[in-house]
């Protein structure tokens, strides 16, 4: 069953405005499924040899399908990156491709940015709210914007949190070369504040090419 994501009203605003979404992320945090929920046809290029062999003859055939047409790992084969800008531009209207990818190719002078035609989203392992672990009560988007209504009181204990981010999985690990101390402070025993140190979460390593 597929859980609903805050990606997901990102990902259709973003086809709402622009010929091709390209969703980028770590390996497993969900791309393909996510992508799945507005795609009309797809084509998988790590599963489908017909797919890979079609690039080599006529581009067009891959690109052929009802839209928005998911191209799952276009990284892959990325001349295909050249080939949907230039039919974005043909078609001329909003939501052509979903393009998804856990690597980048290496920079090529021949392939064009997109800039204009293909949006970005970066998509992450789930989130505390997505996961069932918060009830979302707090938004940090509100709290950006100044605006906060308060929330019920939590049960939730730093062991609880600590068993949360470091569980084992491909959701989320704490970094171990990198940590980023924060200038948090909670409210300790007796009235004191102590400092509270936060650390950089991120996913696990993704390998060159490989599946969302």
């Amino acid at each position: 069953m597929y859980t609903r994501r805050t990606a997901d009203q990102e990902l259709e605003e973003r086809l709402s405005a622009a010929g091709a979404v390209l969703i980028e992320g770590p390996r497993a945090c969900g791309k393909t499924e996510t992508a799945r929920r507005c795609a009309a046809s797809e084509v998988l290029f790590d599963v489908d040899e017909n797919a890979r062999h079609a690039m080599a003859i006529d581009p067009a055939l891959v690109l052929a399908g009802d839209r928005p047409r998911l191209i799952d790992e276009w990284q892959i084969e990325p001349a295909i990156w050249n080939h949907v800008r230039r039919e974005v531009d043909r078609s001329r209207g909003p939501g052509q491709f979903i393009l998804t990818g856990s690597a980048v190719p290496a920079d090529d002078i021949t392939r064009h940015t997109g800039a204009g035609r293909i949006s970005r989203i970066r998509l992450r392992t789930m989130s505390s709210f997505e996961a069932g672990f918060s009830t979302g009560q707090v938004s940090l988007a509100d709290l950006m914007r100044g605006r906060f209504e308060g929330c019920s009181r939590q049960s939730t204990t730093l062991a609880d949190l600590a068993a949360h981010l470091s569980r084992a999985g491909p959701v989320m690990r704490p970094a171990t070369t990198h940590p980023t101390p924060a200038p948090a402070s909670v409210r300790g025993g007796g009235g004191r504040w102590r400092t509270a140190r936060r650390y950089r979460l991120t996913p696990s390593p993704a390998p060159s090419a490989g599946g969302g």
